[in-house]
């Protein structure tokens, strides 16, 4: 979700009445924010390898942050989203947090190319900001051959289970829309959800050229914590029945975008990529 970075040193200047003719003003410096730092690796990935990849923290008062929400629920602890440039492939990842704020993951990225990190950390804070992004750079040595983003198409098939859009939406930026998916098994049969990192389905955006990013969740009817947020607008994906998904679609521009939808089925993982056109 482009939830904007917290802003957290604000500076107020009082001002008092005084006899001098001239007024100076002392120099402000640029707000401080939460940043990457010790990040690793420092040196290209192998591709097809596992690839150990940590980094911390830091707060605006330069300690590391350890604190995260925790809970039911997928907006708890960090998201770790790496995905190429050429949207052709994405990771998804909820890794361990140290003591020390540390936060380690070991990932093994399938192709060359460069990719992006994103970040999506949830602090144990309060108020309304509940999370924040941070992003940085990760280059997969060898021979990038991107490719070309595929139409909008209807159906899917990932490893026999086929992903189907009951109809093509009409999507517009920051208006709050649902997809609905039949989900079915190698033999037909209506696919059965098991829980992944806090949600029935990951609904995982990013817009071609640019990666802005967001990301939405599916959850069984009545579950809590599953509301994904834009501003004042707010969408919730649900799951009434075994192969069914209302996917929630929330972006902040138009263009066109790469839908990842995640879900566990049988214990595998599956990664169903759709093409989307959004309007403004």
């Amino acid at each position: 979700m482009r939830k904007s970075l917290i802003a957290v040193a604000a500076m107020v200047l009082l001002a008092g009445c005084g006899g001098s003719s001239s007024t100076s003003f002392p120099t402000v410096g640029a707000a401080r924010t939460y940043e990457i730092v010790n990040f690793e690796p420092s040196t290209p990935a192998p591709a097809g390898k596992p690839t150990k990849v940590s980094f911390v923290i830091r707060q605006p008062d330069g300690k590391p942050l350890t604190s995260f929400k925790r809970g039911p629920g997928p907006h708890t602890g960090v998201h770790l989203i790496y995905v190429r440039r050429d949207l052709g492939a994405i990771v998804h990842r909820h890794p361990p947090i140290a003591a020390d704020g540390t936060i380690s993951d070991t990932v093994t990225f399938a192709e060359p190319g460069p990719y992006r990190l994103v970040v999506d950390a949830y602090p144990n804070t309060t108020g309304p900001q509940r999370n924040f992004q941070l992003f940085h750079a990760i280059q997969v040595a060898g021979d990038y051959k991107p490719a070309t983003l595929p139409p909008t198409q209807k159906s899917v098939v990932v490893n026999g289970y086929r992903f189907t859009m009951k109809k093509v939406p009409s999507l517009h930026a920051i208006q709050a829309g649902l997809i609905d998916f039949d989900v079915t098994d190698p033999t037909g049969k209506p696919a059965r959800f098991t829980p992944y990192y806090g949600a029935l389905a990951h609904a995982i955006f990013f817009r071609k050229g640019t990666l802005d990013y967001f990301h939405t969740h599916v959850c069984s009817a009545g579950a809590a914590g599953c509301t994904s947020t834009l501003g004042a607008t707010r969408v919730t994906g649900s799951s009434t029945a075994p192969g069914r998904l209302s996917v929630g679609v929330l972006v902040p521009v138009a263009g066109t975008w790469r839908l990842f939808l995640q879900t566990r089925v049988g214990g595998r993982i599956l990664t169903a990529p759709f093409t989307l056109t959004v309007r403004q």
